[in-house]
Formats: C-alpha cells, sequence, structure tokens
C-alpha cells in the first residue's frame, strides 16, 4: 500500500513538473510525451486522398479559366476584324471641290486606295482565321476537352497569330499614310484637304484603321498564350 501510494504521488508530481514546464515554455518530458504522441493522429489514406482531390480541382479551375481566356480572345479579335471590315468596305462618298475658283465633282471609295484593298484583304482573312480557331477551341471546351490538346498544335496557331498580327500592322500603317494625306493634303499646292469635303469617308476609313489595330493587339495577346502555355508544357 505504501509503495502504491509513493507511486501514485510520483506520477502527480511529474504531472505538475510537466504542466509548468508547458506553461513556461520549456519541452515535455515523462508521460506527457506519451499523452501528446498518441493524441496526433497520422494522416490515414482518405486524407492523402482528399488533399490530392483538392490540389487537382484547383488546376482543373485554372486550365478552365485559362480555355475560357482564349476563347474570349478568339471572339474579340473575330469581331474586331470584321468591324474593320465593314467599316472600310463602307467607306465611299461622293461630292463637290473648289480649285482655284472652279468647281469639281470628287468621290472617293475604299477601293481607288491599293493600301485600303490591303487592309479589307488582311482584315478578312484575320475574321477567318479568327473565326475557325473560335469554333474548334469553342467545341473542345464543350466537350470538357483542353483547347490546346498537344504542342504541334500551340505551336501552330502562335505562328498563325504572329503572322497575322504583322500583316495588321503592316495594313494599319499603310492605310493610315494614306488617310493622313488625305486629311492634311499637300503643301505648296491646290490639292486641298479632301477631308473636309468627303467627311463621312474619312471619318469610316479612320474607325476601320483603330480597330485593325486593335485586332494587333488581340492577336499579340493570344500570342502570349501561347507562349505561356508552351513554357507550361
Amino acid at each position: 500500500m505504501v509503495s502504491e501510494r509513493r507511486t501514485g504521488e510520483a506520477e502527480r508530481a511529474e504531472a505538475k513538473v510537466g504542466a509548468a514546464e508547458m506553461e513556461s515554455g520549456g519541452t515535455m518530458s515523462g508521460p506527457l510525451v506519451g499523452m501528446m504522441i498518441t493524441s496526433s493522429r497520422p494522416l490515414d489514406h482518405h486524407d492523402l486522398y482528399q488533399n490530392q482531390t483538392n490540389n487537382n480541382n484547383n488546376n482543373s479551375k485554372r486550365k478552365c479559366g485559362s480555355d475560357v481566356g482564349h476563347v474570349v480572345l478568339r471572339l474579340l479579335c473575330m469581331l474586331t476584324s470584321l468591324a474593320a471590315l465593314s467599316f472600310m468596305v463602307t467607306a465611299s462618298q461622293s461630292n463637290s471641290i473648289s480649285i482655284y475658283g472652279f468647281q469639281f465633282p470628287i468621290h472617293s471609295k475604299w477601293s481607288f486606295s491599293h493600301s485600303f484593298e490591303f487592309l479589307v484583304g488582311v482584315s478578312a482573312a484575320v475574321a477567318a482565321h479568327s473565326l475557325l480557331q473560335l469554333l474548334i477551341s469553342a467545341s473542345r471546351l464543350l466537350r470538357n476537352s483542353p483547347v490546346i490538346p498537344s504542342r504541334n498544335h500551340a505551336w501552330l496557331i502562335f505562328a498563325g497569330d504572329q503572322v497575322f498580327a504583322y500583316a495588321m500592322i503592316s495594313a494599319g500603317s499603310a492605310a493610315s499614310g494614306v488617310t493622313n494625306l488625305n486629311r492634311t493634303g499637300i503643301r505648296h499646292t491646290a490639292l486641298p484637304n479632301f477631308c473636309k469635303y468627303l467627311h463621312s469617308f474619312c471619318d469610316h476609313v479612320a474607325i476601320s484603321i483603330a480597330f485593325t489595330f486593335f485586332s494587333c493587339i488581340l492577336l499579340a495577346m493570344s500570342a502570349v498564350q501561347d507562349v505561356i502555355w508552351l513554357s507550361k508544357n
């Protein structure tokens, strides 16, 4: 009886010492260590599976957001290129101007300038390219498939976006030069400012050029997305 009582008192003393060490920030020893070890439950297979499932869900959400971004860029690029095309092909106006007191009828149309014809052709090609990529991307997205299935496909659309972006820059720059000449005229000659008499024509051309450069920016953004996908895959 005496030994059992001493053993119980010793255990209580060790428990008090361990509690004091915990409160003072010291290390735990004795029976408390065993109690803490047995109270901590190791991760089982269910926890590991749950963590892996959460990681997979987060990755799938990021990929889905990237795929939606591809589709949105294709849609915007198609709309802007169609706007550039439509404003240019509707640029036409007739009026009369006065040169040295004489009235001359004038008529302007987009097809009278090779630069404007080049812009129409490039805008139509970009619209067709964007529409094709939009249909492919949207169909893959609806089937829960990756929009870019392989590296070869990524390189292909990257090359196409680059080529069409440079073509749009070239077309917009050429058309801007002609439009600037129409607005300012030629100094030291009787050639006037045509946009003063053909303001509707010049406005249509200016809006078309603005949409052309906007399409170029969207194509560049799409190319950057392709590069990011290639760097991660």
